[in-house]
């Protein structure tokens, strides 16, 4: 059996699906210049716009056709004349220039938005691509809410477009309704009963309405897509579109599962999530899987020590690989004493046990009240617990503890710390303790962390 791995194509609608996300409109420059961080990041296709939309977005389309050579640039268009001619006069400078034809195929939307009939239907789809054709070799076919048309009837028009010279066939599930297993069924049916489909390449576009656009984009390429369409973020009209994040680290996290390869630069995704949200003034959520602000932080004292530890024990891939500069220790109820520890001796102080616990104790009712903990929250709870009758301004009630508190090393000239044989993922010396009172530790970490 070949060891090859498959190279699946990212299509990066972003600029034109993603831009249909209420409040994420860009003018020109922003288009061209989240074009640019797109290309650094290696996508195969940049969907530019919808040329025929309006004057700004085809000069978006054709500006950024001009000056961003390496990738396949390409322009959206409905399935008439009008569309399609628009679409190439803002292409025709591409290196790479691609026409994007769409059509409804399902009744419903046959009925109620074109008023036609599945044969005018047929018929319009295989005249717009032989006039995209007569302008351009490479031309791309979606039958729009594909998942909720006529199988029969979607592979007719399937067939019909690649005989008129379609070299991509888009499957779009238009409206978030398929289900992996069904979606993958859908794509195996296609497989078999369109002629020629070994010399097309088959897509897929998936919105996330019921959550599950990644996982329906992935069950597309096991069943034999071989491009996926998707957005940063995951942006895109109403619930959004495939996250191109998560699926290009799906892929690279288990290739076990998914042996394919991308030609994504990984390390450019945090960028890009970033240089987007600050174009739309859309903020990415905060559990926003690879992109979010805390994909990789950590409060739960039982993650905090693993993570100390070994970054591995709760993270599936590094920080760096998809461009985040660090993993971060939130400071909150959940902690345990390790991070804690940590933290303090990041900010000049070293504790014996005794006092550590003291620290310890005041630390989780401050978190109680104002659930993270900054730096200078921490700092002034030290100094309340060392020296109480020196602290202006107690945060919490003083705990009266039965010995002084002891600083190793004060806050306005730290003492360096004493060089351990071992030292944890991060490059911090570890602590040593007898093994006795190591376990107590453990334990206790683990009782303050669930």
């Amino acid at each position: 059996m070949s060891s090859e791995r498959a190279r699946i194509t990212i299509f990066d609608t972003t600029l034109r699906d993603g831009e249909q996300s209420p409040g994420c409109s860009m003018n020109q420059q922003e288009k061209l210049r989240l074009a640019h961080q797109l290309d650094r990041l290696g996508v195969d296709v940049i969907e530019a716009g919808f040329p025929i939309a309006s004057e700004g977005d085809f000069e978006s389309v054709k500006a950024i056709a001009e000056v961003v050579r390496r990738p396949i640039i390409a322009g959206l268009a409905r399935a008439c004349r009008q569309d399609i001619e628009r679409a190439w006069e803002a292409l025709r400078q591409a290196e790479r220039p691609r026409i994007h034809v769409f059509l409804a195929t399902s009744d419903i939307h046959l009925q109620y938005k074109l008023r036609m009939t599945r044969e005018q239907c047929l018929a319009q789809a295989r005249e717009a691509i032989e006039l995209a054709k007569s302008f351009c070799d490479d031309v791309e076919f979606s039958p729009e809410d594909a998942t909720r048309t006529d199988p029969d009837f979607l592979c007719r028009v399937l067939n019909a477009v690649v005989e008129a010279g379609a070299t991509t066939l888009n499957i779009p599930d238009t409206v978030g309704y398929t289900v992996p297993t069904e979606f993958a069924e859908l794509i195996t049916r296609i497989r078999r009963h369109v002629h020629g489909i070994e010399n097309v390449t088959i897509s897929a576009h998936c919105h996330n309405d019921l959550g599950m656009a990644v996982a329906n984009a992935l069950a597309a390429v096991a069943a034999g897509a071989r491009q996926v369409e998707c957005t940063i973020n995951g942006i895109g009209e109403r619930a959004g579109n495939a996250s191109l994040e998560e699926i290009v680290m799906a892929m690279r996290v288990r290739p076990d599962r998914f042996p394919y390869e991308t030609g994504i630069a990984s390390e450019q995704i945090f960028a890009a999530s970033q240089t987007l949200s600050e174009i739309t003034g859309v903020p990415v959520q905060p559990n926003k899987a690879i992109t979010g602000r805390n994909a990789f932080a950590h409060e739960a004292g039982i993650h905090q020590d693993g993570v100390l530890k070994n970054p591995l024990t709760y993270e599936i891939m590094t920080p760096k690989s998809v461009g985040v500069p660090d993993s971060k220790l939130v400071l909150g109820k959940h902690s345990g004493r390790h991070a804690l520890s940590m933290r303090c001796e990041q900010l000049g102080y070293q504790f014996d046990r005794r006092v550590l616990d003291d620290v310890y104790r005041r630390f989780v009712r401050l978190a109680d009240k104002i659930k993270h903990v900054e730096d200078h929250h921490l700092l002034e709870l030290i100094r309340d617990t060392h020296k109480p009758s020196m602290s202006a301004t107690p945060l919490i009630e003083p705990i009266v503890p039965g010995h002084e508190a002891v600083v190793n090393a004060p806050a306005h000239e730290p003492e360096k710390a004493v060089a351990l044989p071992n030292s944890n993922a991060f490059g911090l010396p570890l602590p040593v303790h007898s093994e006795a009172h190591h376990e107590q530790t453990q334990q206790e970490d683990y009782l303050w962390g669930v």
